[in-house]
């Protein structure tokens, strides 16, 4: 098992109660042993942060998670990673990383990305306005089928080992095809890990770290639940349990 993304905890654990079952991803509720994860995991997120020179009290904050786990020798441990990308393109190699893996995978990225500023390059050079308009058309169905292949790289488990890319994932809900940057937040990451490593999932939590939001509504420290509209379909599949999510479909 690759241990650098396994933290220990500090705090003695003696007296928790440990849940038997992990906490609804769209509640409120955040078990104590996740709560007291996050707190360790924000001592590290100050220390480390000083290497991404990136100053969270006055530039936009980010969402980040933790998932306590059982190891199979029935010890608990946590994973901690961020939503999206750490400023700056900055790396930790105890976060758990993304999904899509980006060593082997990253090359039709590059290139499709370079095509499109091409794309774009020649829409501003461009004379007239039958050329703007067909370049446009083949620039936005290029960004369309890059996208496509990017969320079909985009591999997620579920509790039964079940293997399935996001298309597929959405394919089976009501929201029918996923919106942009969905399986990058931090939930679904941390569990896709666990589930890889057989590390039983016991207690989830996100929070907000720096400064607030745009529209204020995501402050410092604060626990929130997982997004509805990029997380919802992915965590059903992966928990395999409607129970936990009545809440989040308004049942």
């Amino acid at each position: 098992m690759d241990n650098q993304h396994l933290f220990n905890f500090k705090t003695n654990l003696s007296g928790i109660n440990i849940p038997k079952k992990i906490n609804n991803p769209f509640g409120s509720f955040i078990p104590e042993i996740a709560q007291i994860a996050a707190k360790e995991f924000q001592e590290f997120i100050t220390l480390e942060s000083q290497e991404w020179r990136y100053d969270f009290s006055t530039q936009k904050g980010k969402m980040f998670g933790v998932l306590v786990v059982q190891k199979t020798d029935d010890t608990y441990v946590y994973l901690g990673t961020n939503s999206g990308k750490l400023p700056g393109n900055a790396t930790c190699n105890n976060f758990v990383p993304s999904t899509f893996d980006m060593a082997t995978d990253d090359h039709f990225i590059s290139e499709g990305m370079t095509t499109l500023t091409e794309m774009g390059k020649a829409i501003k050079d461009a004379i007239t306005e039958a050329e703007i308009i067909e370049l446009t058309k083949k620039r936005k169905e290029k960004s369309v089928a890059l996208q496509q292949r990017l969320f079909e790289n985009y591999q997620f488990l579920n509790i039964w080992g079940k293997n399935q890319n996001v298309i597929e994932i959405f394919k089976n809900s009501s929201d029918s095809y996923p919106p942009s940057a969905a399986g990058e937040c931090a939930a679904p990451k941390l569990l896709q890990y666990a589930f890889k490593q057989h590390l039983k999932p016991i207690a989830l939590a996100e929070f907000w770290w720096g400064s607030p939001s745009k529209n204020k509504e995501r402050t410092h420290q604060v626990f929130y639940p997982a997004c509805k509209d990029k997380c919802r379909p992915i965590l059903e599949y992966m928990l395999d349990d409607r129970t936990l999510f009545e809440e989040a479909r308004g049942v």
